[in-house]
């Protein structure tokens, strides 16, 4: 078959670049919906490079949702016990000042799942095998996009077999590149991109050391390090377990024109650590710190999500998590649309959901945790007023706890969510709070109910009216302006008693991925049901 040949077999409503997490996360949102995907991926088998490990609460609840949860556990390489909190250290890891960070553990209520963590390479073994059990998805292993074409109503994807061999033509609805921070999906959309230039390069270490294991015993529980040194000027060195008791991975800065041969990375090890061990190394790689996000993740029937849309530099475990909620929201956004339910304006609704949470997550979280980490070893330094210094590194031990707390993503002000009674919000932020109370805009809490079984077991991956102790008018109205809108919804009633009367809402119209869409008690105006299922699926303006 030449290039030029389109056949129908090729046909697809959504091609898919890029076979990473984010791409076969995407992959099953839409084939779990019965979208006809084909999905792209150069590589034949995972990359073994550890990378994305830590897996937040939020993310086990996509895995939940794509039939993948248990598999997934039951992949780790790391015992239960460790969980996905993290250390921070002053001067070296066997040093005198450390405390807990990023204790996850602590908005556990607030999720339906518990965290998790494992290698990246896992994760997409994983993510591989419930792909293959879809039938309406397709991959093609080994093969790498080399075109990107809009062409009216549908756009047109180049692909070749890697290493020289045939290439294909094939034509989709929708395309979207989750195709990594180089994308060519990205380029050839015209799509750019802000960048913020740390100039720093840094070093990716992974290395087997038993040693190491049993230096760090004296931290249980623990699956990641950072070191803070006044000469790195507010930048770590990090260190993180692939495995329980052999190998890890290292990123740390280095001078600039660094190679494998020119530098010793063992005596840079011990020198964070605060003690000589035994280290086999198996990969040394080279990255550059810098923040990118995409100008709009949106051009015309080409989007982009993950490392395509984003990317930062490994700070906090945020990055793995960021693209799979991207997943998550454009994947029923466009089966909605697809399947003739869904609006116009709920695919707008993808950038200015998503690109808002990840601005939020680089300047409120990463880039202010650098700045902030600089002005403290610049301030405070223990051989020069250890009381000052260690007063100082309490309070830093205190605040930790907040950033898990402060980490909220959420959408309010979003064209597709009912604003918030005091106006708050003009878009996506990573900054909230978490509470159990419904928020339109904000993720659903869990809750029980009075069978037994936790609201989320009523879920589905459709539209869900929450009906506690509602007036059965407005849940009949609801339901009758769904059924004439043709939009899925499932109604689970209920009284408003116990853990449910938390939510603080008699009417609570919850989305495909788990984020309140509206609730009664935000409503302020009359109630009319039309237009709230209107505005939810992008059909009309929002309610004013």
């Amino acid at each position: 078959m030449s290039k030029q040949e389109i056949s129908r077999d090729q046909d697809c409503q959504v091609a898919i670049v890029g076979g990473g997490p984010v791409g076969m996360g995407l992959a099953i949102e839409l084939g779990q919906r019965g979208i006809r995907c084909t999905l792209v991926e150069r590589y034949p088998q995972p990359q073994p490079i550890p990378k994305g490990q830590n897996l937040t609460q939020r993310t086990m609840e996509h895995f939940h949702f794509w039939g993948a949860e248990q598999a997934l556990r039951a992949a780790r390489t790391i015992p239960p016990e460790y969980g996905i909190g993290g250390l921070t250290a002053y001067g070296s890891l066997l040093g005198p000042y450390h405390y807990d960070w990023l204790q996850r553990d602590l908005v556990r209520p607030y999720y339906f799942t518990a965290n998790e963590r494992l290698p990246q390479y896992a994760t997409e073994a994983v993510l591989r095998a419930r792909v293959a059990e879809l039938p309406s998805v397709r991959v093609l292993y080994g093969w790498e996009a080399t075109a990107v074409a809009p062409a009216g109503d549908h756009v047109t994807l180049t692909v070749a077999e890697r290493g020289g061999g045939a290439a294909r033509t094939l034509r989709a609805d929708w395309l979207v590149g989750c195709d990594g921070s180089r994308s060519l999906v990205r380029t050839q959309a015209g799509i750019t991109q802000t960048l913020s230039d740390h100039d720093r390069m840094m070093v990716l270490l992974v290395f087997r050391s038993r040693g190491l294991h049993e230096l760090l015993a004296r931290y249980p529980g623990k699956s990641y390090y950072n070191v803070l040194q006044p000469q790195l000027d507010g930048y770590w060195k990090f260190f993180g377990r692939v495995d329980l008791g052999s190998t890890w991975f290292f990123h740390a800065p280095v001078p600039p024109g660094t190679t494998r041969d020119n530098f010793d990375f063992r005596r840079y090890l011990h020198e964070a650590v605060g003690a000589e061990f035994e280290v086999e190394f198996e990969h040394i790689g080279f990255w550059d710190l810098r923040f990118a996000v995409a100008d709009t993740y949106r051009a015309g029937r080409v989007f982009v999500a993950g490392d395509a849309a984003h990317s930062h530099p490994p700070y906090g475990g945020y990055g793995v998590n960021t693209g799979f909620e991207d997943a998550r929201n454009l994947g029923w956004k466009l089966a909605a649309v697809l399947q003739g339910w869904g609006g116009e304006a709920l695919l707008d609704s993808y950038d200015s959901e998503r690109r808002p949470v990840f601005e939020s997550t680089a300047r409120d979280f990463i880039a202010r945790s650098i700045e902030t980490d600089r002005q403290f070893l610049h301030a405070f330094d223990p051989g020069r007023d250890r009381p000052a210094f260690e007063q100082a590194w309490r309070v830093r031990s205190e605040s930790a706890v907040g950033e898990v707390h402060a980490f909220e993503p959420n959408y309010e002000g979003s064209p597709v969510v009912a604003p918030c009674p005091d106006g708050r919000g003009t878009g996506g932020s990573a900054v909230g709070s978490h509470a159990f109370q419904a928020r339109p805009g904000h993720h659903l809490a869990p809750a029980r109910l009075s069978s037994g079984a936790n609201v989320y077991q009523r879920l589905q991956g459709r539209f869900t009216l929450l009906a506690f102790g509602a007036e059965q008018e407005k849940v009949d109205a609801l339901r009758e302006a769904a059924r004439s809108a043709g939009v899925p919804l499932d109604v689970v009633e209920d009284t408003a008693e116990d853990e449910r009367a938390r939510y603080d809402a008699r009417l609570i119209l919850v989305r495909p991925d788990e984020f309140v869409a509206w609730t009664d008690a935000a409503d302020t105006g009359p109630f009319d049901a039309d237009q709230v299922l209107a505005m939810a699926v992008g059909a009309m303006q929002k309610i004013s």
